[in-house]
């Protein structure tokens, strides 16, 4: 075998909002016992390294002999989190294959973890035999209750195991991710493009379909689809993905199958065409179409009939603007400009290595050209400089994930000054409910356990879920109610993610009063001053020196959030400030 394909560790937490730097990521041969050693960069990537596949006539034929694939496992350490191993990582001939890890923090207060996160990595689905031909709505029909529109959802849940089992979890992921693992698990990345975007465009349309039509929520399950092939497609928790597919279905969102004249994406059933067959697209069979020349379309056609168009949406809810519609490129200039120039701006305070660009505007200048640049080599897309709709699709996502990390659309009422012990429950409305809603947002993206929301002030079933979803990771009554129980474990849960994620500081464990100086007092100034864009609170030279203007800013958040007004800054003024810069 030949040293000719390549691996690359995305280790990140909190859906990609921060990258983990500085993490220990080793790679063993399970067949020579050979390890090899990484550290992550400032982006949470490690440089790709090339290693051993078998040759790329192997995934080409659906009787290859031996495994088109060669197989490695990893494990993945970072200090404050809990270690991830993985085995079967799957490394293809000429492909970059990239392994996504997601790492949990080590919830504060408790002293060492409890076990690990494990992941094994099956045969991809063309090696296994097919559960069967999944269900779907009669030809043309839809299930009696659909949504009023087509749209791609932010986030999917996917249940692991077939409907019934009660015992299966569910997972909670981005809709591109998804795709991305699906594509990965189902077919192989060493097949013709044409082949690759055809069976992604079935993939898509199928799990929309399923999104569409309520398939599953309307018969009262607590998920959107399932990874059971003998119902619906083969996703597979942990597994790597590969770049060229990645690349794909970011360029391809939004795309869907749809019969000409109807709203409603596409069934589209397939299966592998060699063990399984059925009426719909022949994985397999999509690969010799696509090297005599067929164009994806046309072998969409060659299966569902002519009567199959491609359609598209830019309702990608709640992304918060759609792509143009055509590329951004130097010399540029629109309103779309200043939009990614902003995003830009906000998601390199999480990932440095993007350059700043000074002057936000409409104009797309060589600074945006380098920090799009920046933003693609961390993502894996082809870094040209150019935002294409891949790249617009990219950037509103990790835009997405790192805002709602540290950000509340607050409506601007003042904060509990302690830990609240109000009891909340369905049908509770109001501020106290926000900021339940968006401790549980925040640590939803640490723990899959807990579903993410949307942030109201209205305590409806979704939020009595998630509530559920919390108290059942953390050991707690699974009531649905926000009792004192409940409070102080959501507020220590969301402080340690906030911590562990570098978005807050500890208490460093003395008094910092008039006269005091360094970094500590610089924090606390610096927060004090974002704090007084929106409370009365007098706004102070962040210079690092403890003075009499910042002891009466101090009094001043004293006063205004409950504490002893005394001008120094004990533990309890400190957790407070951290708490109320978070919640801006």
């Amino acid at each position: 075998m030949l040293c000719s394909g390549t691996l690359v560790f995305e280790i990140y937490t909190a859906r990609e909002a921060l990258p983990i730097p500085g993490a220990a990521a080793t790679l063993t041969d399970p067949e020579t016992g050979e390890k090899l050693h990484f550290i992550s960069d400032v982006d949470g990537r490690t440089p790709p390294v090339c290693l051993q596949a078998p040759d790329v006539d192997l995934s080409l034929s659906p009787n290859p002999g031996a495994q088109p694939y060669k197989q490695y496992n990893a494990r993945i350490e970072s200090e404050g989190y809990i270690p991830v191993t993985v085995e079967g990582v799957q490394l293809f001939p000429g492909i970059e294959s990239v392994l996504p890890v997601e790492m949990q923090p080590i919830p504060r207060g408790r002293e060492a973890q409890e076990g690990e996160q494990d992941f094994e990595i099956p045969p991809n689905a063309l090696e296994q035999e097919r559960e069967g031909t999944p269900e779907g709505p009669e030809e043309g029909g839809v299930a009696p209750r659909i949504l009023s529109s087509v749209y791609i959802p932010e986030y999917i849940t996917v249940h692991l195991g077939t409907p019934n089992n009660t015992s299966a979890r569910n997972v909670t992921v981005s809709f591109p991710d998804y795709i991305k693992n699906v594509a990965s698990s189902e077919i192989y990345p060493t097949w013709p493009e044409s082949a690759l975007r055809a069976n992604i465009y079935a993939q898509m349309s199928f799990v929309l379909n399923r999104v569409y039509t309520e398939w599953y929520r309307s018969r009262g399950y607590s998920f959107d689809i399932t990874n059971s092939t003998a119902y619906d497609q083969y996703y597979v928790p942990g597994r790597n993905i590969f770049a060229n597919i990645s690349n794909i279905v970011d360029d391809m969102l939004g795309e869907y199958l749809r019969r000409p004249g109807t709203v409603n994406p596409f069934f589209a059933e397939y299966c592998n065409g060699t063990t399984v067959t059925c009426q719909g697209l022949s994985q397999w069979g999509t690969v010799p179409l696509a090297q005599n020349g067929y164009t994806p379309l046309n072998i969409l056609k060659r299966y569902y009939g002519n009567n199959i168009e491609i359609a598209s949406t830019n309702d990608i809810r709640p992304i918060e603007s759609s792509y143009p519609g055509t590329a951004l490129r130097l010399g540029s200039s629109s309103s779309a400009v200043r939009t990614i120039e902003s995003q830009l701006n906000r998601i390199r305070r999480n990932y440095p290595s993007i350059p700043a660009i000074s002057n936000v505007d409409n104009n797309f200048t060589s600074e945006t050209e380098a920090a799009v640049k920046a933003f693609q080599r961390i993502f894996n897309l082809t870094a040209d400089g150019v935002v294409g709709r891949s790249t617009w699709n990219r950037i509103s996502y990790i835009y997405v994930a790192v805002k709602r990390l540290a950000e509340l659309d607050s409506e601007g009422e003042p904060l509990p000054s302690e830990r609240p012990t109000l009891v909340l429950r369905e049908g509770s409305t109001g501020n106290y409910v926000r900021l339940a809603q968006y401790f549980l947002r925040v640590i939803s993206n640490f723990y899959d356990e807990v579903r993410p929301i949307e942030i109201d002030g209205i305590f409806g079933p979704a939020t009595k879920a998630a509530v559920q979803d919390f108290q059942r990771r953390f050991g707690l009554t699974a009531d649905g109610i926000i009792g004192p129980a409940t409070w102080n474990s959501l507020y220590n849960v969301f402080l340690g993610a906030a911590r562990d994620s570098g978005l807050t500081e500890d208490y460093p464990g003395y008094l910092i009063s008039e006269g005091s100086r360094g970094d500590n007092v610089w924090l606390i100034q610096s927060y004090l001053n974002t704090i007084s864009r929106r409370y009365a609170i007098p706004s102070i030279a962040a210079d690092g020196i403890f003075g009499p203007a910042t002891r009466q800013a101090v009094i001043a958040f004293q006063q205004l959030f409950g504490l002893t007004p005394d001008g120094i800054v004990g533990k309890n003024t400190w957790d407070r400030i951290m708490m109320v810069r978070l919640l801006l």
